[in-house]
């Protein structure tokens, strides 16, 4: 299934080493809670992905040093922006670890840099190039079609 035209939501965090089993924690009860998103309609979730692995000295280069850091990166594709407001709304309603996880974000360097569609898009079913990569050495956590 092709990604392109569907909304996009992907956030990013920097932590130190002390903070990394929390952030697993914290995505293992996300990923969970997930399960219960519809997975047709308007607000349809279309893919899921919790990746993390070492932040590079270098990002465009996967042999860098390693800076001592984690970056956790969650992504999320939404069959239209009704699916992220719904998404919002839901964590807010249902999400019994979402107040750690704000608490958790507020302490790191949390980026939202994405929640709009995909200018380029690359899966098993399309061979359009994909736009943008992340580091290779991200190992993907939690991975839901």
């Amino acid at each position: 299934m092709s990604h392109m035209g569907k909304s996009h939501l992907v956030i990013m965090w920097t932590v130190g080493p002390d903070d990394v089993a929390e952030g697993d924690r914290i995505f293992a009860s996300h990923a969970e809670w997930m399960k219960g998103h519809p997975r047709e309609g308007d607000v349809a979730l279309l893919d899921y992905t919790v990746s993390k692995g070492p932040e590079l000295s270098n990002p465009m280069d996967p042999s860098s040093e390693k800076t001592g850091k984690t970056i956790f990166v969650l992504d999320e594709y939404y069959e239209s922006p009704a699916g992220i407001a719904r998404h919002w709304q839901d964590a807010t309603d249902n999400w019994p670890d979402l107040s750690a996880a704000v608490a958790w974000r507020d302490e790191h360097d949390a980026r939202l840099p994405l929640t709009r569609a995909d200018l380029h898009s690359q899966n098993n079913q399309s061979a359009q190039p994909k736009s943008c990569t992340l580091a290779r050495s991200a190992s993907a956590v939690t991975k839901h079609h």
